[in-house]
């Protein structure tokens, strides 16, 4: 039996740190207490999970204009990829990846050549962080309007540079042609001309990649659709504070969405965020004065949202791929 490796080990350990956190901060805002504010939105939670759809279908189109007319996929099923990705990112411990991955894998199997299924995915992925940093500094300064206190703009600040450092970084090497570098030297260290059509395909990609960042109208749109997604997703905090009769203004759900969203994004070795965004709901919860147990009571909404919506789709791809395997088998039975 193969022994599990050091990234399976320490995906584990994260796991348990999370799972423990959240059992910890759950004790200490009182089991009961929580569950009871839980309980007040009944079955009017399943509007939450359903409202979640809107800023999915805000995200297909994001990464819908950004694919070249000649190879566009019909929106709909980028919606389809699209809530697949978002759910396998949400719920299977890939590091917050996995799910890009597998729509770009969808986009492919679907008709889209693979270089611009996989380019789409990662300019979707550079300009969702830029556009996310601007949210966050949006909700940043609301926040610090709204309740005076400053004691956490540094460090959350500091945060925001490092990871708009990095990502431009990722940025240039992108725009540099990174992917062929790459092949390149898997190509020297494995010493076999075999691997050549490794730096071929990098090559395509990157010219792909290029093309799509310069094709500006489609790149200002899926900035502007990434963004509506952000701020039309703030309805879904919203409704659930209206239904957990919290102090429901349309401007903490927005802090909420902008400051919860970064805090997780922060953690996102941990899987499922368990745990860190529960404390993240909390924390801000309390700086805009709702209760620990309504605080914890909503971040369980947000909780049931991503079970409610995340359990059909991971069903779904299973039975995309094993349809896709069994065809597979056929066919090669056959031969």
């Amino acid at each position: 039996m193969k022994a599990p490796g050091k990234i399976q080990i320490t995906v584990w350990l994260l796991g348990l740190a999370g799972a423990a956190l959240f059992t910890g901060l759950l004790i200490h805002q009182g089991v009961g207490q929580v569950l009871d504010a839980f309980a007040t939105g009944e079955w009017a939670i399943m509007g939450v999970v359903v409202y979640h759809l809107i800023p999915i279908f805000l995200d297909a189109i994001a990464w819908w204009v950004l694919f070249p007319k000649s190879d566009r996929l019909p929106l709909l099923q980028l919606f389809w990829m699209r809530w697949i990705g978002e759910s396998i990112s949400a719920l299977v411990p890939s590091a917050g990846v996995g799910g890009d991955i597998v729509r770009a894998r969808l986009a492919a199997l679907k008709g889209a050549p693979l270089p611009v299924a996989a380019g789409t995915v990662l300019v979707d992925i550079t300009l969702g962080i830029f556009i996310q940093a601007g949210f966050t500094l949006l909700g940043l300064a609301l926040l610090v309007d709204l309740t005076g206190k400053t004691s956490f703009v540094r460090p959350t600040l500091i945060g925001i540079l490092i990871a708009l450092f990095a990502f431009a970084g990722f940025y240039f090497v992108q725009r540099m042609g990174m992917f062929r570098f790459l092949g390149r030297i898997v190509s020297r260290l494995a010493g076999s001309s075999d691997w050549q059509s490794l730096v071929q395909g990098g090559d395509t990609l990157d010219r792909t990649i290029r093309s799509l960042y310069a094709r500006r109208r489609g790149v200002v749109a899926c900035c502007a659709w990434t963004m509506a997604s952000l701020i039309i997703g703030s309805g879904e905090i919203w409704l659930a504070l209206w239904i957990l009769d919290l102090p429901d203004s349309f401007l903490n759900a927005l802090i909420l969405q902008s400051m919860v969203l970064t805090i997780r994004s922060a953690a996102f070795p941990v899987p499922a965020g368990l745990g860190v965004q529960e404390g993240g709901y909390l924390v801000v919860g309390h700086l805009l004065g709702i209760s620990g147990e309504g605080a914890f009571a909503l971040a369980l909404v947000a909780r049931a949202r991503e079970i409610g919506l995340g359990i059909p789709a991971l069903i779904t791809w299973q039975l995309v791929e094993g349809r896709r395997l069994w065809r597979t088998r056929l066919a090669a039975n056959a031969r």
